[in-house]
């Protein structure tokens, strides 16, 4: 056998190799036809172990400097007493200063506001800081919900679950249609969850007087629903 005929040997093996993968890659490709989108949703109900607050002291002045300094002065003292609890994370909020006009328009004092926004899973702690913090501050809300870590973790969960949900519908609208079986065109997880979707509390009032000791609050965190949905498209075979 010479090296001419080996070569041309190898040529057609080669070249029917390369059709029989053409020819496989095209029966695998989805042909547009007989194609259906649906949707599977899971979702879990889970107990809230996060909670935030925000609260804010008010203060009006004659100039922006004097109104600057109470409002200073009442986030820093703010901030000394949160240092007593350090399971709690605390960070200055927002701020505004607007002047007051009188009837001609012209400026006769200042007025302004300055928050503090708590964060934690130590619900006792939290509770007791917001009682401390309401002897000169006032609340402004306070919410529950999933905290990051718990929320990951459950989502992870939830999107196998989702995905075999999906392969299940797929399974069963294959049976319906009376096809052989099916292909995935296309699929997506969607985990679209708002740990903090509304406030459970909030106030507005005088805030107590320095002297005035406010007990804390127990807390009834509530649940939230945490969900994942896996959408796509199957092809039937027939």
């Amino acid at each position: 056998m010479n090296a001419h005929f080996l070569a041309k040997s190898f040529m057609i093996m080669s070249t029917a190799s390369l059709l029989s993968a053409a020819a496989i890659s095209a029966q695998a490709a989805p042909t547009g036809y007989d194609q259906i989108s649906f949707q599977a949703d899971v979702k879990e109900e889970v107990a809230n172990d996060e909670v935030r607050a925000s609260l804010y002291k008010k203060a009006q002045a004659p100039d922006a400097k004097s109104l600057a300094k109470q409002l200073n002065t009442a986030v820093n003292n703010a901030m000394a007493i949160a240092k007593r609890y350090p399971t709690v994370t605390v960070s200055t909020g927002q701020q505004s200063t607007y002047p007051r006009y009188d009837k001609n328009d012209k400026i006769i004092g200042w007025t302004g506001q300055a928050n503090i926004d708590l964060k934690s899973t130590d619900f006792a702690a939290t509770s007791q800081l917001i009682a401390d913090l309401q002897s000169t501050m006032v609340m402004d809300n306070l919410n529950f919900g999933v905290s990051n870590s718990k929320k990951n973790t459950i989502e992870q969960r939830l999107m196998t679950e989702a995905s075999r949900a999906f392969q299940n519908q797929a399974k069963n609208l294959t049976r319906a249609w009376d096809a052989r079986g099916y292909r995935v065109v296309n699929v997506n997880l969607n985990t679209n969850n708002n740990n903090y979707p509304r406030p459970m509390y909030s106030m507005v009032a005088k805030a107590e007087m320095a002297n005035d000791s406010v007990p804390s609050q127990s807390f009834e965190s509530g649940n939230s629903t945490i969900s994942v949905t896996a959408n796509g498209t199957i092809e039937l075979t027939k």
